[in-house]
């Protein structure tokens, strides 16, 4: 009986129905109803009606394609990279950039809605150049060398021939160093490879995710990329992490560390150290996270390479800089070095731990997709310092953890949207909270 049942299921014939889009929902797709349920189509837009497919039936949801737009919005563009729709790293490239902005606001409006949090009327926003605007791309690589990203809605390779979100010296890097593996002469099969540059173009660092690494061959594949890319002054050879534990370096070429200028200073970013990925609106980032905030005593918590810590010690007697990333503690230190900045190696919750009767006029926090928890928000407002400034990279757990932080006696003063991933559906934000 099972048997028969798998092959009638198998000549089952694909839903396909007409729907009408409604709004966008974070994570890139775009809300239709189809008989009352809830269904997610991607590469729509609000106002359009599209003829769908189902692709997978939930017990309260449905995920679509779009087989056919029947009605198309006003907003929709002719997408900027011949590969969109079919790589999986863009989400909005069909939209004109005023309505992806339109689209991250609402979405952030509601997501802080829905977690109990009421939005102030207007919502700021950050934004700046829509291209070429990443100084860090990660790709994937087959047996054949070819370089690309994955596709959507599957892990399946989609080879790359530009990439228009990036800096183009990382996609001239991309490409020319996989010719060179298609060549064959390093005898190299690497899976992955991350590629990092500095604002103006001048210094690129790359990690090759590989099984293992002879130095003979690390030498010769370093020489004949920089030889056709000079700005690549750092390699490291990586193997891979298992069971969540960090990648391991098993041997590195050239300089450790690229000089970024952000914010009126030189900072040391170390290979595989966490930076702000958008070259054009690092300078405003950090205006936003530290214009007018001046005292004794700030903190600086999930600090990286100290992008904020290093402006707060401008106008601070003292700033704690506190970070546990070993790839970013060293750079760290050397960027807060001969200021009033002081970097701490610590567990941001271990460091809350050991100084709740401490007295900061103003901390930062910008922590990973995970935010900050329910133990942190509670040491944080035991602390009870005026201001607290959030910088967000997931709406929904930000609007967890501001709930936590309004019950506890804070009040929204002012919500950005920084728009730091354009042509998809990340987004990051700056909350400014003052102790009520």
């Amino acid at each position: 009986m099972k048997r028969v049942n798998k092959k009638l299921e198998d000549t089952k014939p694909v839903r396909s129905a007409l729907v009408q889009i409604e709004k966008p929902i974070y994570g890139g797709a775009f809300l239709a109803r189809l008989e009352g349920k809830a269904t997610f189509v991607p590469l729509t837009l609000p106002g359009e009606q599209a003829r769908v497919r189902i692709v997978e039936e939930k017990r309260g949801y449905a995920l679509a394609e779009a087989d056919e737009i029947v009605t198309a919005a006003p907003e929709r563009v002719v997408p900027g990279c011949r590969h969109f729709g079919v790589c999986g790293g863009c989400n909005y490239q069909h939209a004109n950039y005023e309505s992806q902005l339109g689209f991250k606001q609402a979405i952030l409006r509601e997501t802080l809605q829905r977690g109990g949090v009421e939005a102030p009327e207007t919502i700021d926003i950050l934004a700046g150049n829509e291209w070429q605007y990443r100084n860090r791309i990660r790709l994937a690589l087959d047996g054949a060398g070819r370089v690309g990203y994955r596709a959507r809605r599957s892990h399946d390779l989609i080879p790359i021939s530009e990439c228009p979100i990036a800096s183009p010296l990382l996609v001239q890097a991309a490409l020319s160093g996989g010719e060179i593996l298609r060549r064959g002469k390093a005898g190299l099969r690497p899976s992955e490879v991350s590629l990092f540059c500095n604002a103006e173009e001048t210094q690129l660092l790359a990690s090759v995710f590989v099984c293992d690494a002879a130095s003979r061959t690390l030498d010769q594949f370093f020489g004949e990329w920089k030889e056709r890319i000079p700005a690549l002054v750092g390699i490291e050879f990586l193997e891979e992490g298992r069971a969540g534990k960090p990648a391991r370096a098993l041997a590195r070429r050239g300089e450790a560390s690229l000089t970024y200028r952000a914010g009126g200073a030189n900072y040391r970013v170390d290979h595989g150290a966490f930076f702000q990925v958008n070259r054009w609106l690092v300078d405003a980032l950090v205006d936003r996270v530290t214009a007018g905030r001046r005292g004794g005593l700030a903190w600086d918590l999930f600090a990286g390479v100290g992008l904020f810590a290093r402006r707060l010690a401008e106008s601070f007697a003292q700033v704690a800089a506190v970070e546990s990333s070993p790839t970013a503690v060293e750079a760290l230190a050397h960027n807060v070095e001969g200021t009033t900045g002081t970097c701490v190696k610590a567990e941001t919750l271990a460091f809350l731990r050991a100084h709740r009767t401490a007295k900061p006029e103003v901390i930062v926090v910008d922590p990973p997709r995970v935010g900050l928890g329910a133990e942190t928000t509670s040491l944080l407002a035991e602390v009870g310092a005026p201001t607290i400034v959030y910088v967000s990279c997931d709406p929904a757990t930000l609007a967890r953890d501001l709930r936590a932080l309004i019950d506890a006696g804070y009040a929204l003063s002012s919500v950005t949207l920084a728009d730091l991933f354009p042509q998809t559906f990340h987004l990051e934000s700056v909350v400014e909270l003052r102790r009520s």
